[in-house]
Formats: structure tokens, sequence, C-alpha cells
């Protein structure tokens, strides 16, 4: 089994546990992070939905990032993150939501958001949701995805220690 499958494995276990959906707003990942999630058996009671919000319009529309947001900052932003997540659990059951929106390439980079840059967005029910960024080298459209796919899975699981319960 592969170290991804088992932190995700991990992930769900803790959410069972502390009785916590789990939603995802997925923009650059397409639903990778989720069907990470419900390619495991028994995932249907942990895992609420998943929101692939790829085009500026179906962040607006699914998720209520604003189109202030979007103008002023763009979607591969920390604002963009932030209101994902937000929304994502404004706009479900989920009790823990993760967000992620990059430029996995091979293009759309530019000297102020290269390719790989990626920004992750977590919400906790009951906390400010928090965000935050990575550069993954590029080496390749599916490198970037499968790499911001498995930092969301960490990034939930650090979450979850934070919060002190996990």
């Amino acid at each position: 089994m592969t170290e991804i499958v088992e932190r995700t494995r991990l992930l769900l276990e803790i959410c069972k546990k502390r009785g916590i959906l789990v939603a995802t707003a997925e923009s650059c990942t397409g639903g990778m992070i989720v069907s990470l999630m419900t390619d495991l058996p028994g995932s249907s009671s942990m895992v609420d939905r998943g929101f692939v919000t790829y085009s500026n319009e179906a962040k607006m529309d699914m998720l209520g990032v604003s189109s202030a947001t979007l103008e002023k900052y763009g979607a591969v932003s920390e604002q963009t993150a932030l209101e994902m997540a937000a929304g994502a659990l404004e706009r479900s059951r989920a009790g823990l939501t993760l967000s992620v929106t990059g430029i996995a390439g091979p293009d759309g980079g530019s000297a102020e958001k290269p390719v790989g840059l990626v920004w992750f967005g977590v919400a906790l029910k009951g906390q400010a949701p928090r965000a935050e960024h990575r550069i993954f080298e590029n080496r390749g459209r599916d490198y970037v995805r499968h790499q911001a796919a498995y930092h969301a899975i960490e990034l939930a699981l650090d979450a979850l220690k934070e919060d002190g319960t996990a």
C-alpha cells in the first residue's frame, strides 16, 4: 500500500472516530483528493462531498467565492483558497474541508505565479479557515496535481492534530 493511501486511511479513521465528515473544494486537482478518499472501503460514512470548481464561475456558484476576490487576487491566491474552504464548509454537512487551487501546467504560469504554485485552504467547523501555499517542482502536470493532493491530506491530518482532539 502506498504512503498516500495509508495517510488517507488514517485521516478517515480519525474523522470516523470524531464523527466528522470531510468535503473538498478542488480546482487544479480536479477531484483527485475526494477520489483518494472514496477509493477506500467504508468512506461513505466519512466523506460528504467533493466540489470540483475548475472555473471561476464554478467557484462563485458552488462555493460562494466573491467575484471581487477573484478579480483582485486571482483564482490562485490565499484569499481564494480561504473562501473555497469556508464555502465548502457552509455548503456541506462537513466538519472539515480542504481546498486546492493552483497552476499545474504546463502553461498558465507567470513570474509572479509560476507553474507548480498551489494554494491550500483548511477549514474546521467552529474555527477560522487557514491557508498556505507550496511551489512544487515543475515536473509535469501529473506530478504537480499528485503532490498537491498528497499535501492536502497531510494538511488535514495536521489540522486535526492542532485541534487538540486527534
